[in-house]
């Protein structure tokens, strides 16, 4: 199996050398960028596995780095490495398109684990066979992050498309609201939870184009995905 390609941005440049050659004793082939902006230009020039972005950085911060990313890839996963704690950033950070955040200080071996988690899903949606699921009107492809109606198109994020298909697997069946956290991102946080909420959102609007399809809340529970035949 060929090297995982990292995109790593951190202007810290002792910290940048740290991570860098930790990454690559384990294998991993990375590119490290001082700022936001030569970072997007990399992005831009090679093909990448997983994005490691510092939120603050000169030039182009990490947030505007991620929206920039998303805009041209919804597959690879983006995690944010910081310093910054509070509950706005975390969840300004999911709301830009970022997978997972990671706050400084942190161990290695956390972070190899957390982006491993990430490449092996990339991984499987590559290697599994088509995986489709009917939700009313909608046809969801998850191994394309995609939902079909009609002539129409939605591409979804792969933190969409995972969400997505937990639900489908579940159709008018009530799910914990911390089952659906440890499901889909691996446990049961706060800042993790209002992120979830973000994506619910998300996938409410897909769901417009069928009224016959409620995504609803269980106060107090959790979330139910009704269709209604």
């Amino acid at each position: 199996m060929s090297k995982a390609k990292v995109l790593l941005a951190e202007d810290d440049l002792s910290l940048g050398f740290v991570i860098k050659d930790n990454l690559q004793d384990s294998g991993y082939e990375v590119t490290h960028c001082p700022d936001g902006e030569i970072a997007w230009q990399q992005f831009q020039k090679k093909e990448f596995d997983i994005c490691l972005i510092d939120i603050n950085m000169p030039v182009r911060d990490g947030f505007s780095l991620a929206k920039k990313i998303r805009h041209q890839s919804d597959v690879i996963p983006v995690l944010f490495i910081t310093a910054k704690s509070l509950q706005e950033d975390k969840l300004k950070g999911f709301q830009t398109g970022a997978d997972d955040y990671i706050t400084k200080p942190f161990s290695i071996p956390e972070l190899l684990m957390r982006m491993e988690v990430f490449l092996r899903r990339t991984r499987k949606l590559q290697a599994d066979t088509t995986e489709e699921y009917q939700i009313g009107k909608l046809k969801f492809v998850f191994n394309e992050l995609k939902i079909y109606y009609d002539r129409e198109v939605i591409t979804l994020t792969q933190r969409e498309s995972d969400l997505l298909r937990f639900f489908a697997s579940h159709i008018n069946k009530i799910l914990k609201r911390e089952e659906v956290l440890r499901h889909v991102w691996g446990k049961d946080d706060y800042f993790l939870g209002r992120s979830m909420d973000v994506f619910i959102t998300k996938l409410r609007k897909h769901f417009k184009a069928d009224p016959n399809i409620n995504l609803e809340t269980i106060h107090g529970v959790g979330f139910r995905l009704m269709v209604n035949k």
